[in-house]
């Protein structure tokens, strides 16, 4: 069974969303602070990423304790993004901590995933090089999670703030949705918003935005939020 199948309806409203949803939905990811996840809320953001991965300056806990996260119980879907931890692991932070989805972000296996999608959403992350074949890169995932998400290649495993050449997707057919990430900045709303009139957008679910929303690693700048949401 899919995890989109066991969360419950009212936390996952913007998952079940389809054609004709107005903007683009938006994931903030990284972030740190109980009250700046509450003004994203009340903006209409669809997702807030919780980073559980020591080695990242925004790893969640610490700034908020696993009780802090789970007392968030808003429309906002809690994600939690991983960076190869185990199956065990992921499971017991999403009980802990009281999460709506994973987004896997390190090098998992298929077989990882799919242990972990059979309980809760996933989002499976994809670092891509420019010489990278998407299509190769997401095949043996394909049957075994919910959701992909693109981003650029770097030295860690995210929160590089490097831009990603949307370019990679055109023309194809991903089958599945997806959240586009990578280095987006305030400035790009009109841009995404002429990369949806691609054949590869019919797919888009999602825009995932962080590092350069922020006044420093894990604190968001929300007056550069509002103002892309508005312009989205």
């Amino acid at each position: 069974m899919s995890g989109a199948d066991i969360i419950s309806d009212d936390h996952n409203v913007s998952a079940r969303q389809g054609a004709g949803h107005s903007r683009l939905r938006v994931k903030v990811c990284g972030m740190t602070d109980a009250e700046q996840v509450r003004e994203l809320d009340e903006m209409g953001i669809e997702f807030a990423g919780f980073i559980f991965y020591p080695r990242s300056p925004r790893y969640v806990l610490k700034s908020m304790s696993a009780e802090d996260i789970r007392k968030i119980r808003r429309r906002i879907n809690k994600v939690g993004v991983f960076v190869n931890a185990t199956a065990d692991e992921v499971l017991k932070t999403v009980d802990n901590c009281g999460l709506y989805l994973v987004q896997l972000h390190g090098d998992e296996s298929p077989k990882i995933c799919e242990r972990i999608a059979d309980y809760i959403t996933v989002v499976k992350a994809f670092r891509l090089a420019e010489d990278d074949n998407v299509m190769w890169k997401i095949k043996d995932y394909q049957d075994v999670v919910d959701m992909f998400m693109f981003d650029t290649e770097g030295a860690g495993y995210g929160g590089t703030g490097k831009k990603f050449n949307w370019d990679k997707l055109k023309g194809l057919n991903i089958r599945k949705p997806f959240f586009l990430s990578g280095g987006i900045t305030p400035d790009d709303a009109e841009a995404l918003k002429e990369f949806q009139k691609e054949t590869v957008a019919k797919d888009l679910f999602a825009v995932d935005i962080n590092s350069k929303f922020e006044i420093m690693p894990g604190v968001k700048d929300m007056g550069k939020i509002r103002q892309f949401v508005g312009r989205l």
